[in-house]
């Protein structure tokens, strides 16, 4: 992925600098998963990089821009990330109670997308969002209700 960073960063005539390559590295190397912007400062931060948090938020924006990154918008007030280069497509499902994400690929649902007529539309890639109630948040649902159940008798 450093290869294609400098690929966009001369394509976009705009400089190198080892914090944007620091950045990327963090990401790719020390980043599983969904991050935000605060866990990747925190991490820089321990591997004693001194950087800013403007100086993350801008080069974010040119690690999506260049497609080494993906935003996601899953809960209404966190804005996370997640390493789009050699990643696999997947999508998500993401539990509405308690936030949890988890992730999936479905040969069918990719295939499903594959054969949608989009005419003289050229995607480039999708998002799936699944929102409903994880196993977990389920049981104890369950087990509260049952404890209600229990009180009124």
């Amino acid at each position: 992925m450093n290869k294609i960073f400098t690929e966009y960063l001369d394509a976009h005539s705009l400089r190198k600098t080892p914090e944007r390559f620091a950045i990327l590295d963090m990401i790719y190397d020390n980043m599983e998963g969904h991050f935000n912007i605060e866990q990747l400062y925190n991490k820089l931060i321990e591997a004693k990089y001194p950087i800013s948090r403007a100086t993350l938020y801008n080069n974010i924006s040119l690690l999506i821009e260049a497609n080494l990154l993906v935003s996601h918008h899953i809960n209404s007030n966190l804005t996370e990330y997640e390493r789009s280069f050699n990643t696999g497509m997947h999508s998500h499902m993401i539990c509405s109670i308690c936030g949890k994400v988890k992730e999936f690929s479905d040969k069918n649902v990719f295939k499903a997308i594959e054969n949608i007529n989009t005419q003289s539309f050229l995607p480039s890639h999708f998002s799936l969002y699944i929102y409903g109630t994880c196993s977990r948040c389920q049981k104890k649902m369950l087990q509260d209700e049952l404890k209600k159940i229990q009180k009124e008798k």
